[in-house]
């Protein structure tokens, strides 16, 4: 073996030792002709030295050594001075005398500093240019290791509770999921394509039908999404399970218990509330703004439609008499939000789509350049309705029931972030469940279409899919929220052949395109589907959520860009003109 031990699990036991570690050199330093090296591998930080008047071969040899060179260093444990003790290093308390010292490997200058907080600064398309050195960083390494471990509980969790791991295909089939697919064509079958699955929906359901009544995976799936600050390019993992003779709450049995098991392992978070708690899609938007709340803090939109209908403020008269709502957002100690801050957040409104953001400010006496279109009274009724009080700011939407309830959602958050209440102790869980089953299309106007998953169960079955408007329609549909993020979307499945081709009418498919994209479904509801349902969190948002890091590529080993790119291997890239007729296809401008 070329080591005895790693470089970071020796301690004051092992004093008098003999040891071979092997790493880089992480940082060296000549202190009286005596050279101390820390030495690095992913275990941590062992201290070496060499010294001239005891070993001079090693000496001479150390005098080499540069950041980054891979070395073998054989020597004894001794305690450390006391003056020179490291309580904040596992391995503080000793060093390594070295007798023999072995070059492994050398190493270029690198592009950057290895020590975290040196490595912060780099410009991050340098440090995924050269990942594999920047890996090598210990918050890195930790990040490996925190999703090793989340995965092996995972698993465990899972096998325990008699679920059964099965692996889905990649090579799929193109389907309408939500969002852009990425297609694979085939050079057996010129002209068609493989899609890669956004995530082993039909399969899963499929595995259900099949007898295998507790399934999961630790899945990767693919969508073509622009990247952002919770969501990687292209690619990511989730882990996906379901259930067979299950209802909605068998899936949150399932669930919470895992979750909380998670954060009390994994995170430093205190868990608010279990049960976690339940809130209705439209109760979530209307007291919230948005389907997946922070509810760190309590702040709560409030309807006052009927309070200022006879208003003389246009823009709420305008905004009732063409169908919408006033709403009321009440900031504890808002009323010290400068000028500045209040524009800034009627920005943040706009981005929701509000044409504007009025307010009020409650003092001794109310201020607001609103209150010359309100009588005292209703000023006095808004105040009691939002409960506010002096020191206080409230916030108005007028709008559409959606825009108000979104743009008013944006004001509530950012006013969180802005008052320090996004508190990273506490976890704050919660389902937020009966999504819409329809909505207007956001491409074609007019249209109806899938609000989510177009495989929910809708609540009441086929004779709500008959008879009730389709806006109306809710489905058995789920997210569960940490802290403002969306970890996982899940639903009682449909699983009945003559609900599904009702359910897809109603989004504009005919019975044609139904059998088209999703014979293979109807073909399986048509030999005993039992009733099932599940779930799928994205282990990678939940990481990054529970440990509060602030970019979700760095928990990936080998991540793309902010622009979708791996600068690494320089992909996408071209490819050669054989490639291109083998697969039948062309470049064209």
């Amino acid at each position: 073996m070329l080591r005895t031990n790693t470089c970071g699990e020796l301690a004051k036991k092992d004093e008098k030792k003999e040891v071979t570690l092997c790493g880089w050199v992480h940082r060296r330093r000549d202190h009286g002709g005596i050279i101390f090296i820390d030495l690095r591998d992913r275990y941590g930080l062992t201290q070496i030295t060499f010294d001239p008047e005891k070993n001079k071969e090693a000496w001479t040899e150390a005098n080499k050594l540069r950041s980054e060179w891979v070395i073998q260093a054989a020597g004894t444990v001794v305690p450390r001075p006391a003056e020179m003790i490291n309580k904040k290093l596992a391995t503080g308390e000793i060093e390594v005398e070295v007798d023999k010292l072995t070059i492994l490997n050398e190493s270029k200058t690198p592009p950057f500093e290895i020590d975290d907080e040196k490595a912060i600064d780099t410009n991050e398309n340098l440090r995924l240019k050269y990942r594999f050195i920047d890996l090598r960083r210990p918050k890195l390494q930790e990040m490996l290791r925190i999703r090793d471990e989340i995965i092996q509980h995972i698993r465990a969790y899972f096998h325990k509770n008699d679920f059964r791991e099965v692996q889905t295909p990649i090579l799929a089939n193109s389907s309408p999921e939500g969002a852009r697919d990425w297609l694979v064509p085939s050079r057996l079958y010129p002209g068609k394509f493989y899609a890669l699955p956004q995530a082993p929906q039909q399969f899963k359901q499929l595995l259900m039908v099949a007898g295998v009544d507790r399934y999961f995976q630790i899945a990767p799936c693919f969508r073509d999404e622009d990247p952002r600050m919770d969501r990687h390019y292209g690619e990511f993992y989730q882990l996906d399970m379901e259930m067979s003779f299950v209802e909605q709450e068998d899936i949150f049995a399932m669930m919470e218990p895992l979750m909380i098991e998670l954060t009390k392992k994994f995170s430093g978070k205190k868990i608010m509330r279990t049960p976690f708690l339940r809130v209705p899609w439209r109760e979530a938007m209307t007291k919230y703004g948005l389907d997946k709340p922070d509810l760190r803090f309590d702040f709560e939109i409030k309807p006052i439609t009927e309070i200022v209908k006879d208003s003389g403020f246009a823009v709420f008269a305008d905004a009732i008499k063409n169908g919408g709502v006033v709403h009321a957002l009440k900031i504890d100690g808002g009323a010290k939000f400068s000028r500045k801050d209040i524009d800034e957040l009627t920005e943040a409104a706009k981005t929701r789509d509000a044409k504007g953001l009025a307010y009020i400010i409650v003092d001794k006496e109310p201020r607001s350049p609103l209150l010359k279109f309100l009588k005292p009274e209703e000023v006095r009724a808004i105040i009691q309705a939002t409960e506010a009080k002096e020191g206080d700011i409230i916030f108005f939407g007028a709008d559409s029931w959606k825009t108000v309830c979104k743009s008013l959602g944006a004001v509530r958050d950012e006013c969180g972030r802005r008052l320090g209440l996004k508190d990273n102790t506490k976890a704050v869980w919660l389902w937020v469940t009966d999504f819409p089953m329809y909505d207007y299309s956001e491409i074609e106007e007019g249209r109806i279409d899938f609000a989510h998953n177009p495989f929910s169960m809708p609540q009441g079955g086929l004779e709500a899919l008959t008879t009730s408007d389709p806006l109306e329609i809710l489905a058995y549909q789920y997210d569960l929220v940490l802290n403002g993020f969306e970890l996982t979307s899940g639903a009682i499945r449909n699983h009945d052949p003559r609900v599904m081709y009702k359910a897809f009418e109603i989004a504009g498919y005919s019975k044609a395109e139904v059998d088209a994209k999703f014979g293979h479904m109807i073909s399986a509801f048509s030999y005993g589907a039992p009733p099932h349902g599940g779930n799928a969190p994205g282990i990678d948002r939940l990481m990054m959520v529970l440990n509060d890091w602030n970019s979700i590529r760095d928990i990936y080993a080998f991540p793309k860009d902010g622009q979708g790119r791996d600068v690494m291997l320089n992909s996408p890239g071209e490819v050669t003109p054989a490639q291109l007729k083998e697969l039948h296809l062309k470049i064209t401008d």
